[in-house]
Formats: C-alpha cells, sequence, structure tokens
C-alpha cells in the first residue's frame, strides 16, 4: 500500500495547523486552536481521529468541513443500533445477479459464479469506498456516532482501518491506495473500548465561547438581524444553564435563528418564543422545565 503522492498533495495544502484552521474558516466553520491542531494532526499522521462531546456541538460539520476544504469525497457511515459489516463495506446486488440470470437463461447462455459475483454486481457501502477511492488525495471517512453501534461491529470496522483493505471471498482482498483520513464522532451514549481509544488521536468538543457562537450563527444565517442573533444567542446560554437532559447546541440554536428569521422577527419576543422553543429543546422533561420557567424569564436578559 502506498500514498506517498497523496500525502504530498496534503502537506501542499496543509502544511501547518494556521492552513487548516484559514481552510476551514473558508468553509465557514469555526473551531478552536486545540480541535484545528487535532485535525491537523489526523490528516498529516492519517491516525484516525475520535471526537466527542454533546450533541449539536459540530462533530460531524467538522468532517464535512475538512473534506470541503481538502476538495475530497466525504463518505459518512452513521452509526445505529444492529448495524452490521454489510451495511459498513459492502454487499451483493442480488436483484442485478437475478437480472443476469434471467438474461443469460433468456439467451441460452451458460452462467457460473465469477460472472454473478463481480465487480459490476457489488454494491459498495462507506468502508469500501473509502478504501478503494484512487486519490490523488485520501478521501475523508466519517464514523458519525460509532458509540449507538455495539462492541463487535466496532472492533470488526476498527480492524478493517487498520489494514486499510478488506477481504471479499468472491473477489479477493482489495487494499487501499490512498489511506483515508478517519474521523470517529461519539455523544458518549456509551463507552468505546480501549482498543479503539488507544489507537486513536482524541480531541473533547465544548460548546464555544459566547463570542465564537456569535460568529458561527452569522455565518449560517446571515439574513438574520444583528439583535436577533443575539438576544437568541443569550437565550440558548439561559436554557444550558438550567439541568437539561438534552442541553441545545450550535446546532439548535442555528435552527432557532433561521425559523426566527424566516418569520420575519428582528427582535425575540416571549411569544414568538413559546411558540418555537421547540427548535431548540427536544425532549419533553426538558420543555416542561423550560415552560414552568415562562418565556419573558427566556428572553429576559438581566433575568
Amino acid at each position: 500500500m502506498s500514498d506517498v503522492g497523496g500525502g504530498a498533495l496534503i502537506e501542499q495544502l496543509a502544511p501547518d495547523v494556521a492552513a487548516v484552521a484559514a481552510g476551514l474558516d473558508e468553509r465557514d466553520y469555526l473551531a478552536d486552536r486545540g480541535l484545528v491542531t487535532a485535525l491537523f494532526l489526523a490528516v498529516r499522521l492519517r491516525q484516525p481521529l475520535l471526537l466527542e462531546g454533546e450533541a449539536g456541538v459540530g462533530k460531524t460539520e467538522a468532517a464535512k468541513a475538512l473534506a470541503a476544504w481538502l476538495d475530497v469525497p466525504l463518505y459518512r457511515l452513521q452509526c445505529y443500533e444492529g448495524i452490521d459489516a454489510g451495511q459498513a463495506l459492502y454487499e451483493w446486488n442480488y436483484q442485478r445477479q437475478l437480472l443476469a440470470i434471467r438474461l443469460a437463461e433468456a439467451r441460452g447462455d451458460a452462467i457460473d459464479s465469477d460472472d454473478l459475483f463481480s465487480r459490476d454486481h457489488l454494491l459498495r457501502r462507506p468502508l469500501l469506498q473509502a478504501i478503494e477511492h484512487a486519490g490523488p488525495r485520501p478521501a475523508v471517512l466519517l464514523l458519525d456516532e460509532i458509540d449507538r453501534a455495539d462492541a463487535e461491529f466496532e472492533a470488526f470496522t476498527f480492524e478493517a482501518l487498520a489494514e486499510a483493505s478488506v477481504t471479499i471471498p468472491e473477489l479477493g482482498t482489495i487494499r487501499a491506495t490512498q489511506r483515508p483520513i478517519v474521523i470517529l464522532t461519539s455523544n458518549r451514549t456509551r463507552d468505546l473500548h480501549d482498543a479503539l481509544t488507544r489507537r486513536c488521536l482524541y480531541h473533547w468538543i465544548d460548546f464555544p465561547a459566547p463570542e465564537r457562537v456569535l460568529e458561527i450563527v452569522r455565518r449560517r444565517v446571515p439574513g438574520a438581524s444583528e439583535p436577533l442573533v443575539l438576544e437568541a444567542v443569550g437565550a440558548v446560554g439561559r436554557l444550558r444553564s438550567l439541568d437539561l437532559a438534552k442541553p441545545p447546541g450550535v446546532a439548535e440554536l442555528i435552527d432557532w435563528v433561521g425559523a426566527l428569521a424566516a418569520l420575519g422577527l428582528t427582535r425575540l419576543d416571549a411569544d414568538t418564543a413559546a411558540l418555537t422553543w421547540g427548535a431548540v429543546v427536544k425532549n419533553r422533561d426538558d420543555l416542561d422545565l423550560v415552560e414552568a420557567r415562562g418565556a419573558d424569564w427566556l428572553v429576559t436578559a438581566d433575568a
């Protein structure tokens, strides 16, 4: 396996941490120096990076922004309970195989297993797509919410990534010519195995500081008025001070400001907040807690 050519191209594009920060900024992703450094090392060392943090703080968006800046494909595997190797690697296209059999029968041709189990009949899933990606730059492989999968799938996935290859019994071993840049995300619904975390770079993404939150929302919802953005950021800060099961993240804040702007608001008022706080509060118990405090509390800066 060789990724020398791709590595040289990456070194030119990402010579240092500052270049990565500037590249992400071009894609409207504002990251602190710790996250930028972690992403730089993942790119240059080609070592998997595990990003953890609360939901909505930008873990998935970090991988998307990195792939967009590097101008490489992003192969995203959304993990869930019960996911297996078929969803991660490949499956055979049984419908296409059946069609090939019927066409051969109609023509009176013979057909054997080599005809049925060929690359033409392979359904490639994200892990195999990332391994097969030929470059010239390495692809970004995002294993999103790896904590939702079970421990066996976690172990299988990381073994395949460690080897940067996969064996398909009918076709043989497929090895990567460009080892992918791998980013894993976790919301900590369960602890990941030590064997995985030991082999990854690690970074915890906190909810950003208020000034960074303001800039993120300004960029993501450019049509929103400045007073509305300021008031919505303050309101979410008050929500996060409560003992919520699911504190709103930056993603929810962006959605809320977008909804308020779509309603034509230039300032946040209590009535509209009460009608729309479902954009930021996504849990019934949390909603009861917020409603008990009241919309006036939510929108009052000196509360």
